[in-house]
């Protein structure tokens, strides 16, 4: 793994819709994050929780946490998306967020049962989309762009992914 900032590659979008087979494996891929987050984290102490990833990256702890902060901003990015005509997402600043005290000090244990929760709401609602549904647009004005929700879904089954092998490779790496 010659780029530990991403350990499963970049994100790179099918750049066409999903197909319902594509779209079912992101909607397992969301489903299951928050147990296999809690998995890769699973007995680790307070001293491999405030470990670093790699350099000058974010310590497990403020992975986790970002995890939060990141699937609430998309829960709310995917009602936007099916609530306004190409409605306006509102990016936020990741890196100041996952500096704030809370994310470099508080416990995992109190992120994990909101992720189990924000997981099982957001894929409720998820499974209640249509295929053309997944067609409507946001716009992203940090990317420039507007893009689908299926590009969206595609975004944040990548991102449970990268960052659960964040942990995971550390882990690995060190021998825990």
């Amino acid at each position: 793994m010659a780029d530990l900032r991403y350990p499963i590659g970049p994100f790179s979008p099918k750049g066409s819709p999903l197909t319902s087979q594509e779209r079912e494996q992101m909607l397992r891929r969301i489903e299951q994050h928050p147990a296999r987050i809690r998995a890769a984290v699973e007995g680790l102490t307070e001293e491999q929780l405030d470990t670093p990833y790699r350099d000058g990256g974010w310590t497990v702890r403020q992975v986790v946490h970002h995890v939060v902060d990141s699937h609430l901003n998309s829960y709310v990015r995917f009602k936007i998306g099916m609530t306004e005509h190409n409605g306006t997402i509102r990016p936020y600043e990741q890196s100041a967020w996952a500096d704030l005290g809370e994310a470099k000090n508080a416990p995992v244990d109190l992120s994990l049962p909101l992720l189990d929760a924000l997981h099982a709401r957001w894929v409720t609602f998820l499974r209640t989309l249509s295929e053309d549904d997944f067609q409507r647009t946001v716009h992203h004005p940090e990317m420039g762009e507007d893009l689908t929700l299926d590009t969206l879904l595609e975004l944040y089954g990548w991102h449970c992914m990268h960052h659960e092998t964040h942990i995971t490779a550390l882990s690995e790496r060190l021998g825990w």
